[in-house]
């Protein structure tokens, strides 16, 4: 498998993403969805990175710089026909590495609260994520989970 930084600007990045931001609506209160699509992805602030396997697009990733030394993680997904493979946790540290390297020293996210999404919230207890009260733009929400963890 390779992860490759992306600039987004490829069909099947937009589909995938697409399918993404579709699936949490499906899961998620509207009010309560807070996945970037397309153009909230092309921010100048976030780094976006796809996984290939043998040049197929089976995840992707991103952090988005909140200040100096806080960034937060975004779009973390996974083929659901590739969940369980090994791909997240692949990412998932190659994105706390990229993050160190470009000198941040938290990393935090906003993950779905419900049963849905306990998949997720292990693999980031797994990574040293703990629970947190919500930071930058988010508020108390029931739907949504906090976690941050220091680099």
């Amino acid at each position: 498998m390779e992860i490759v930084a992306d600039d987004l600007s490829g069909p099947e990045i937009a589909r995938f993403l697409d399918e993404h931001v579709r699936q949490m609506r499906s899961i998620t209160p509207l009010e309560s969805k807070h996945a970037l699509d397309l153009d909230g992805l092309r921010r100048p602030e976030i780094t976006f990175w796809s996984v290939l396997d043998d040049g197929a697009l089976v995840g992707c990733g991103a952090i988005k710089r909140l200040d100096a030394g806080h960034a937060e993680l975004k779009a973390m997904r996974t083929r659901p026909a590739r969940t369980r493979s090994g791909i997240a946790s692949l990412l998932l540290a190659h994105i706390i590495t990229e993050a160190q390297r470009a000198g941040f020293t938290r990393l935090s996210l906003e993950t779905g609260a419900a049963e849905f999404f306990l998949p997720a919230r292990k693999l980031y207890e797994k990574f040293g994520f703990t629970y947190c009260e919500p930071f930058a733009q988010y508020r108390p929400d029931p739907s949504s989970a906090f976690m941050t963890r220091t680099l």
